[in-house]
């Protein structure tokens, strides 16, 4: 229990610091998005009109003490104000079309390296020093070599625009279907979801092959697998239920940390791909000055991150009864 409440404290700090440092930030910068937007949109608008926009997304001459509070206020309620960029949606409104992209592009793409990395690295731990060994570690070393943004402005030259095999851009076929439950709109989603997906699936398949055939070899070494192999049990049995097991845990850890940085590893992807996802909203947060939409997904990926952390500290204790015992000790 102490160790439960030590590791809240200490979270709630961290996102206290973010939630603190997502406010002052773009009122430290000079002049406002508001003002910006009236020049870019060369508005004529009166003093009058321009505080009311002003005041409706969130800047105001109030004290800045009195502000924080009020952004505190408004941020445990969920409410982000006005996207500029997308005025006059809500940010909440923005985030929420962009979220559902972003997470199946990350999560299809983290769950598909996982299983490929480490079922492979399993596989060439067992034979290692064999040919599958070095091929496998060689190839997928390369490819991680590589920024998966590179990568995916290569495949989207060649496979998109030479070959023409796959869209260029979006989610699904905007133009002929429309955002429904129906085969076809699946089929397209799946369709426009291959390339980003591929791109990242490559890069990252590499780190769970690694740490699994580095962990496995020296759980191999363990007395317990060696009584196990003694005992005449299938190489199979061996390798999955005994050797596999233990050595997982550190690809674990690694896993609920990636599947915290979602939300913003895949950024560049998006931007190329055009995916309509977070990392795409973020860059062009950034480029209109959209200061209420870039603090929300600022907040949004510390958040994650963070939630991500402690879910997987808190399930290591459960999975490794060392970590528990020394806890209680």
């Amino acid at each position: 229990m102490k160790y439960l409440l030590r590791h809240l404290g200490l979270y709630l700090l961290t996102v206290w610091v973010a939630v603190t440092i997502n406010f002052i930030l773009p009122r430290a910068m000079p002049g406002d998005p508001v003002t910006a937007l009236f020049a870019r949109m060369r508005g004529r608008l009166n003093p009058r009109e321009i505080e009311a926009v002003r005041a409706a997304f969130g800047f105001s001459d109030e004290p800045l003490l009195t502000q924080y509070f009020q952004y505190l206020g408004h941020v445990a309620q969920g409410d982000f104000g006005l996207s500029i960029s997308a005025y006059p949606a809500k940010v909440t409104a923005v985030i929420a079309t962009a979220l559902k992209w972003t997470v199946l592009l990350g999560v299809v793409s983290l769950l598909i390296s996982f299983t490929i990395g480490t079922i492979l690295g399993v596989i060439v731990s067992w034979r290692r020093g064999s040919h599958l060994d070095s091929v496998l570690t060689a190839f997928f070393s390369f490819t991680s070599s590589f920024p998966p943004f590179f990568l995916a402005m290569v495949a989207l030259f060649f496979l998109s625009f030479i070959l023409q095999w796959f869209p260029m851009a979006h989610s699904y076929s905007v133009n002929t279907i429309s955002p429904e439950w129906s085969w076809a709109f699946v089929r397209s989603v799946l369709y426009h979801l291959i390339l980003p997906a591929g791109t990242i699936i490559l890069v990252s398949i590499s780190l769970w092959l690694i740490t699994m055939r580095s962990t496995m070899v020296s759980v191999l070494a363990e007395d317990y697998v060696t009584m196990a192999e003694a005992k005449g049990l299938p190489q199979r049995a061996v390798m999955f239920r005994y050797a596999m097991r233990n050595a997982v845990l550190p690809s674990f850890t690694q896993f609920g940390m990636a599947f915290g940085f979602i939300l913003a590893g895949q950024i560049l992807t998006e931007l190329v791909f055009s995916y309509p996802g977070l990392g795409f909203y973020l860059v062009r947060s950034v480029t209109t000055q959209d200061y209420p939409l870039m603090q929300a997904l600022f907040l949004m990926i510390t958040l994650a991150v963070l939630g991500a952390n402690l879910i997987v500290d808190l399930l290591y204790i459960r999975l490794d009864p060392r970590v528990r015992t020394n806890q209680t000790n």
